[in-house]
């Protein structure tokens, strides 16, 4: 028997204006607009009667309530076991899907309708991708990229053996790893694993947008494939572009915000997500032919699939004495933030005024004169970390972060997947990549960590780096022997997929039912003397044409799977043809209130090079109330 493989794809872009973006969980960073849509792209793998779904998810952050969801509604036979959800980790993308509170507060709580938009567009790829299951052929390959990724956490790397160092001789993890998938000849589906953070947009960016790994797959899928994400017929290639151990990983070159390979975090997305696609790309051989010439360059794959998870109370793990490092054993604590955690990650976004990355000494006193030496427990396993957020604590009275982890092994063919719902360091990854290898026989390259899938407890840092205290190990929030704990547990697993024996599965977190808020806000009203969609402003300088529409609030109907936008060129029949949309990357819709009631949408249509010559028009689509439609016209110009 050999693989049968399906492909889905699906939008689960959420509220574009008013809306908290999470990630770098800046109050002040409120959604104004959209540059590119949000998507999941769902990869469904069947063989000898086992099956697997592997979902990438254009998010944030996985939430464990957007599992929960999503799960209950898949067809008999797939769960928590053998779905993997994962996040690309974008910093510009609408928040408030958390039923745990600390991740919904710049959104004001709950979003019922981004909550909806996301868990209904995950399902519709997953039951799209179940739905296209056909023989195919499946391939892996490994390559390198060097120049989209630098370490921003030298000093707690810096730190870990030499061995482990050596291992990665520039600090960066440079292996792109690619799955194929082809039927009759043809490139069908593509996953890759690449580790960078999605974070080439800054915190001052107040547009939607999919980051580097979106522009990568967008790019691969649009202007290389040329599918019709709007067109109602399945597109002929689907390509992913899934995290992994990425956790001290930045597209920041420059070692600052905005500073990648050039200064403008625009150009600099655009420049980080090439490149993981070229790199992506050249490992079947030809990135310049539309859907590519087949995967005839990679390693086909065999043996099958299986899988294994496991929920584990974080919170209370004991750990033994063979993978503490010491040679003793320890016990994980409950969650606690260091200062270090509210610091930020300055390469990509400092956070809070009054905390820095490593010393604080206000919170270190505290910390090591008062409640280490009234708490032991405590001290063995979050010293020497300056506490700040008693997460666990608080959890008792209401959910603020996750503590029961879902913990996931999944095997396609050659290639191992270690499921771990946090940001893992490529020290961390590594050990965890080296426990699997060892105990199913795998070769070291086939065993990847795919990092933010399933959940989120934060950060996964080696103990070594934990005690710099830098932002990751701040955020190592169940202290320093939770790498040991996760690497104890993903042993079981491996020991259990090689014997063929079942896993216990553990007790998941608790479900919470989570009330949105009411929000109001004054009805949607025109300016005074004009209609919905009338243009107030037109200009054409150079390649940019830029049109302003007397507009309605962007939730009144989020257009999911639709466009607020088009861009057309003029037939010789006299009948006008799509040419571009709001999930294109030469288009940019930008949001603004002009008063209580009244606001206005400005629609940027940066002109491609390529584009050809004619008469174009720019379109605007608005609802003035979630089921009154309506349609804005600019002026036809010329593109010439």
């Amino acid at each position: 028997m050999g693989f049968r493989a399906g492909r889905g794809i699906a939008d689960i872009t959420g509220e574009t204006a008013e809306c908290g973006l999470l990630g770098y969980g800046r109050a002040d960073q409120q959604s104004a607009g959209l540059h590119t849509r949000q998507r999941a792209r769902a990869f469904a793998f069947e063989e000898g009667g086992a099956r697997l779904l592997l979902a990438v998810c254009e998010l944030p952050l996985m939430s464990d309530a957007v599992v929960r969801e999503v799960l209950g509604r898949l067809p008999e036979g797939y769960g928590a076991a053998n779905v993997m959800l994962t996040a690309t980790h974008t910093h510009c993308g609408p928040g408030g899907y958390f039923h745990h509170r600390l991740y919904n507060g710049n959104t004001g709580g709950f979003r019922e309708q981004t909550f909806r938009a996301i868990t209904d567009g995950i399902t519709e790829a997953a039951l799209a991708a179940i739905a296209d299951l056909a023989p195919a052929r499946l391939t892996l390959t490994r390559g390198e990229l060097r120049n989209a990724s630098v370490n921003r956490s030298r000093r707690a790397f810096d730190r870990n053996p030499a061995a482990d160092r050596a291992h990665f001789p520039d600090a960066v993890d440079p292996a792109t790893t690619l799955l194929a998938v082809e039927r009759d000849g043809r490139l069908h589906a593509a996953v890759n694993w690449f580790a960078t953070h999605n974070t080439s947009m800054t915190n001052r960016n107040r547009l939607v947008s999919s980051d580097n790994k979106g522009y990568a797959a967008l790019h691969w899928e649009r202007a290389v494939a040329g599918v019709d994400h709007l067109a109602p017929s399945a597109p002929e290639l689907v390509t992913a572009f899934a995290q992994t151990n990425a956790g001290d990983m930045s597209p920041n070159l420059g070692l600052a915000p905005g500073t990648g390979p050039t200064g403008d975090q625009f150009e600099n997305t655009r420049l980080i997500g090439l490149r993981q696609y070229e790199a992506a790309a050249a490992l079947i051989g030809d990135k310049d032919s539309p859907g590519g010439t087949g995967a005839s360059g990679g390693r086909e794959m065999s043996g099958g699939l299986d899988f294994r998870a496991t929920h584990l109370h974080l919170s209370a793990v004991d750990v033994r004495p063979e993978f503490t490092g010491d040679g003793r054993a320890h016990r994980t604590s409950p969650p606690v933030g260091g200062a270090a955690a509210f610091a930020g990650a300055w390469v990509d976004g400092p956070g809070f005024k009054g905390f820095r990355p490593g010393a604080n000494p206000l919170w270190d006193a505290v910390s090591r004169r008062l409640v280490y030496r009234i708490a032991p427990a405590l001290r063995d396993a979050q010293y020497p970390k300056a506490l700040v957020l008693p997460a666990g604590p608080v959890n008792r009275v209401v959910p603020m972060i996750q503590e029961r982890a879902p913990i996931q092994l999944l095997r396609i063919g050659a290639l191992f997947l270690i499921g771990i719902p946090g940001e893992v360091t490529i020290v961390a990854g590594l050990r965890l990549r080296r426990t699997v290898a060892a105990i199913v026989g795998a070769e070291l390259s086939d065993v990847l960590v795919a990092g933010y899938s399933n959940g989120y407890v934060h950060y996964v840092t080696t103990p070594e780096e934990y005690d710099a205290q830098e932002y990751e190990g701040g955020s190592t929030l169940f202290g320093r022997w939770e790498l040991p704990a996760l690497c104890q547990t993903v042993a079981g697993l491996a020991t259990a997929m090689r014997d063929g024996v079942p896993v216990e599965p553990g007790v998941p977190e608790p479900a919470v039912p989570v009330r949105a808020r009411r929000r109001r806000r004054a009805a949607d009203a025109p300016h005074p003397g004009r209609r919905f969609g009338d243009v107030l402003d037109f200009s054409l300088i150079g390649r940019r044409a830029t049109v302003s529409f007397v507009a309605a609030h962007p939730s009144n109907n989020l257009r999911r799977g639709g466009s607020y936008l088009f861009v057309e060129r003029l037939d010789d029949d006299g009948s006008w043809t799509r040419v571009a949309d709001d999930g294109d990357w030469s288009t940019v819709l930008r949001w603004a209130r002009s008063g209580a009631a009244t606001s206005v949408a400005t629609v940027v249509w940066n002109i491609p090079e390529g584009a050809e010559p004619g008469t174009y028009r720019i379109s605007y689509h608005g609802h003035s109330t979630p089921k009154s439609p309506f349609t804005g016209v600019s002026e036809p110009f010329e593109v010439r």
